[in-house]
């Protein structure tokens, strides 16, 4: 097969109302129902070899394309569930969706051209300003004809005989490829909860990560808002405004530091593009990837008033990661300076909560160890009249009704009920594909008890499948580490073929290495003490456990970096 063949497939929408008589397709008499359909048809005529496959178009996804394509010159499809590229940012179109990461690190890093071509106008972008970016930069690669809208992945299997991936889509399309790339996301697979006589409520239910692409007006409107993780405190800020009535079910009460949205500084992505390279690499080399310089101090290595001093200005500064992470070297893992920085945001919220029933529900009682938010309003949503704050872990929700939510103590009344319940995260989205690598083995029984894999990247028994951003993976900003990990499959990719191979997969000894210092790391932070999505404590039934490589961007990049170097040691080839 040439390496330059193009296959330039357009995805076609699914269409329910297919006829399934055979008429059109110039087939004369009766069909046998449901054997020779137009789908079908269809699937037999598309079944296509390429040497790479990628799902999902988020910014993993659509770099991996652009990648395998046009430096490797690879023949490539990619597969995408929605109508159009930008994974979580084109499902996230809640009201208050936007970026909680300052955006000079929230894009692609790789191109200097790219980054000084598109100017951004806030520090912090809404949803549809990330989602006209991802389109812009899928045009200027001329991605489309490459991508299957529309079109669903349910099945994978490795096939020993031909060392090749079969792919099998919801609209009963098959594909092989030698490669398989999966970009489905780390935050994709919706947590949505199931409540007693939830189909019952007569109003509307929405969740924040499958809003309604059209317009929903939900000014003068009762609203229950359940959840008040990242999306959660963006919503309830957004809506308190509108609402007649706003109710929050609060079951964990989070710290949020503020955002102090503005535009971006122009001075400052000056100096960036001006040193572009130098600052790539000390994204790249941080522990973070957040694109700001992180504190080498311990929180109580200094005075007090120090102390104060410095969060005072992290405050003002604003930025959830930023505070955590560029105060003081050590909040998240040293429980005294976990409290110093606790003790100032406790402070803080008393200063603008106003009523003291309220301000002691809102206030969290274990560590700040989940991700960190911010948000401008949040907490001062709260002193208005039209929002009410329900302790859910005092009084449980017991059912939906047809007029709106009743817990064990109080039944309240809604027109809308958004569901903020967030993801299965990490883990999630690879689970919902039936998945089968060597000797019959499925993903979903290797991680039955735990995800296991290599650099978050790999896992041992899938031959010639590649994770981007997957689980035991660096714990860190995204779209900066989600080119850099393509980048080096692009380099594994390159070895197999050069040197005229067939496969590539990590050993289950380095694999269960690389799970054993995972972990080492994991608990000695403060993460593995708190309840939350990072270590999957929010999905019933889920493994609670940790899913991350903890260790910071840089130390994963240099660990990775010398085994490329050394020729993957701990790799199969064949």
């Amino acid at each position: 097969m040439s390496p330059n063949r193009a296959v330039s497939r357009v995805g076609t929408p699914h269409d329910d109302a297919e006829q399934q008589d055979g008429s059109g397709l110039g087939l004369s008499g009766p069909l046998i129902p449901n054997v020779f359909d137009e789908r079908t048809v269809r699937a037999m005529a598309e079944l296509a070899d390429v040497d790479v496959a990628i799902i999902g178009t988020g910014f993993g996804g659509l770099y991996a394309l652009h990648k395998m394509r046009d430096e490797l010159g690879l023949t490539v499809q990619s597969f995408e569930e929605a109508g159009g590229v930008g994974g979580t940012w084109f499902w996230n179109t809640y009201p208050g969706a936007r970026s909680d990461t300052e955006v000079n690190a929230y894009c692609y890093l790789s191109d200097k051209n790219l980054f000084e071509e598109w100017k951004w106008s806030e520090r912090y972008p809404k949803q549809k300003e990330i989602l006209s970016y991802l389109n812009h930069c899928t045009d200027r690669w001329n991605l489309r004809p490459n991508i299957k809208f529309n079109t669903r992945v349910v099945k994978t299997t490795f096939n020993e005989s031909t060392s090749r991936w079969e792919l099998e889509t919801d609209t009963g399309e098959k594909f092989t490829a030698q490669f398989l790339i999966e970009g489905v996301g780390l935050l994709s697979s919706t947590n949505y909860p199931d409540f007693p006589g939830q189909s019952s409520f007569r109003g509307q239910i929405y969740h924040t990560a499958r809003w309604p692409k059209e317009e929903v007006d939900l000014r003068g409107k009762r609203i229950g808002v359940i959840g008040t993780g990242s999306s959660g405190t963006q919503v309830i800020t957004e809506l308190a405004p509108q609402a007649e009535h706003l109710y929050v079910f609060q079951r964990t009460p989070q710290f949020c530091v503020p955002a102090n949205h503005g535009p971006l500084d122009p001075e400052k992505m000056k100096g960036i593009i001006e040193d572009f390279d130098s600052y790539r690499h000390s994204v790249l080399s941080s522990i973070t990837s957040f694109g700001f310089d992180e504190s080498p101090v311990p929180a109580m290595s200094v005075s007090p008033e120090e102390r104060e001093a410095v969060f005072e200005e992290a405050w003002r500064q604003g930025n959830g990661f930023r505070f955590m992470f560029a105060a003081f070297s050590d909040i998240g893992v040293d429980p005294e300076a976990n409290k110093a920085a606790t003790d100032f945001l406790k402070k803080k919220m008393a200063q603008t909560i106003k009523d003291p029933v309220t301000l002691e529900k809102l206030t969290p009682k274990d560590y700040w160890a989940k991700r960190p938010l911010c948000n401008d309003g949040y907490f001062e949503s709260f002193n208005r009249d039209n929002v009410s704050l329900v302790d859910v872990k005092e009084h449980p929700i017991v059912e939906f009704t047809e007029k709106g939510i009743r817990t064990d103590n109080a039944e309240y009344e809604l027109d809308v009920i958004v569901l903020a319940t967030g993801f299965d995260a990490v883990s999630g989205m690879y689970l919902k594909i039936d998945q089968s690598g060597l000797g019959g083995t499925t993903l979903q029984k290797k991680w039955e008890d735990r995800p296991h894999a290599t650099y978050g990247m790999m896992a041992a028994d899938f031959p010639n499948m590649f994770m981007i951003y997957g689980p035991m993976g660096p714990f860190t900003n995204q779209p900066p580490v989600h080119e850099w990990q393509v980048d080096w499959m692009a380099d594994v990719i390159q070895h197999v073929r050069a040197n005229n191979l067939a496969t590539v997969e990590p050993s289950r000894e380095l694999e269960e290495n690389w799970m054993v210092s995972c972990d080492d790391i994991a608990y000695q932070t403060l993460f593995m003490k708190v309840d939350s999505w990072i270590n999957g404590s929010n999905v019933v039934g889920k493994p609670v456990t940790n899913y991350f490589y903890m260790g910071g961007m840089g130390a994963y990049n240099e660990l990775v970096t010398t085994s490329q170097k050394a020729g993957y040691p701990g790799f199969n080839f064949k």
